[in-house]
């Protein structure tokens, strides 16, 4: 490398940059993966969306577990699904009311968020481009 690109680079500060950029990035995917289950939460225990269709409170790794379901394609959900029932097979035992929520500003919202993250702009961002 020339002593003139070094200089350029030193005054550039490109170290301090691509490190400054990898920090924001690990910081970014560290908001997405803590993002989903507290936009979950938040719509299935605060705004108690779970309770106004007849389902139970969520855990902690109740919510992790259905942000990923919402969030992830088919083959992820068939591995959760066959997770959970191998795991506890009792779980699908249980009894619930699942019933239609009340038309509430408040559901609507929770309606809202979940729909939100299980909308996945980028599962559809990969079009066909044709080669011509």
């Amino acid at each position: 490398m020339s002593p003139a690109l070094r200089v350029l680079l030193r005054v550039l500060g490109i170290g301090a940059l691509v490190a400054g950029g990898l920090a924001v990035a690990i910081a970014a995917v560290a908001a997405m993966i803590l993002l989903g289950p507290l936009v979950f939460w938040l719509a299935w225990n605060v705004l108690d969306f779970g309770h106004a269709v007849g389902l139970p409170e969520l855990g902690f790794w109740g919510i992790v577990l259905a942000t990923v379901f919402l969030v992830v394609g088919w083959f992820p959900k068939v591995v959760i699904a066959a997770v959970v029932f191998l795991v506890d097979p009792s779980w699908f035992q249980g009894t619930a009311q699942v019933r239609w929520p009340e038309p509430t500003f408040r559901n609507f919202v929770a309606v809202a968020l979940l729909a939100l993250l299980a909308s996945r702009p980028h599962a559809h961002a990969h079009g066909h481009r044709r080669r011509g």
